[in-house]
């Protein structure tokens, strides 16, 4: 095994877990934690939220950190240094391969900046509005931007996934035009079902 092969491996393993730990905590966010916390009394959500939330956006935010440095460094080693750069054979836009890892980078981009710069500035004010007590007049706007920058990376998750498979060529025979618009309109409509109308009740109720 020469060194390519083992700084590949490097990148895309821990491209892989910190992944895994950046879109399950999305969902569990989304999908489980969001729907608790509204649940709960306002002085037992003093107490719940500054102790789980800052621990659950530490590895949230690093995992995408992580999962975009080592994204991009796997694209710049494959395509730009082992590669032909954006054209020809080996670039990043001469293979339906190459376009399914853009349109996964390119969702995965846009999904890292809401977590940096909306979601967690955001997440910041709210736990320590929660933590004291206060309800500040703008607390319901930073809530709203918040709420939305995390779904939107909910629905970006499902394409994103999907493009970063099918890069590694996982769906060798589908090509990227004219599929792609049909996996952002299925994966939206999972989303969309899962997000406002299965989360909400699923086991709701136990036993």
């Amino acid at each position: 095994m020469d060194t390519n092969d083992i700084l590949q491996a490097l990148f895309r393993w821990i491209h892989l877990i910190a992944g895994i730990m950046w879109i399950g905590l999305l969902y569990f966010l989304n999908f489980i934690n969001a729907h608790v916390t509204a649940s709960l009394q306002a002085p037992t959500r003093r107490e719940v939220v500054p102790q789980i939330m800052p621990r659950v956006l530490f590895w949230f935010r690093w995992g995408a950190m992580f999962t975009f440095i080592t994204g991009l460094l796997l694209i710049l080693w494959k395509y730009f240094i082992l590669g032909s750069g954006f054209g020809g054979d080996a670039g990043l836009f001469g293979s339906s391969a190459g376009w399914w890892i853009s349109m996964g980078a390119l969702f995965g981009t846009i999904m890292w900046f809401n977590v940096w710069f909306i979601i967690w500035p955001a997440q910041q004010r709210l736990i320590t509005w929660v933590k004291e007590g206060q309800a500040p007049p703008e607390q319901p706007q930073v809530a709203k931007t918040a709420l939305y920058a995390s779904r939107t990376n909910v629905f970006l998750s499902v394409p994103m996934l999907f493009g970063m498979l099918a890069g590694s060529g996982h769906y060798p025979t589908l090509s990227f035009f004219p599929w792609f618009l049909i996996v952002i309109a299925l994966g939206a409509g999972l989303v969309y079902y899962v997000l406002f109308t299965l989360a909400p009740t699923v086991a709701k109720e136990w036993p």
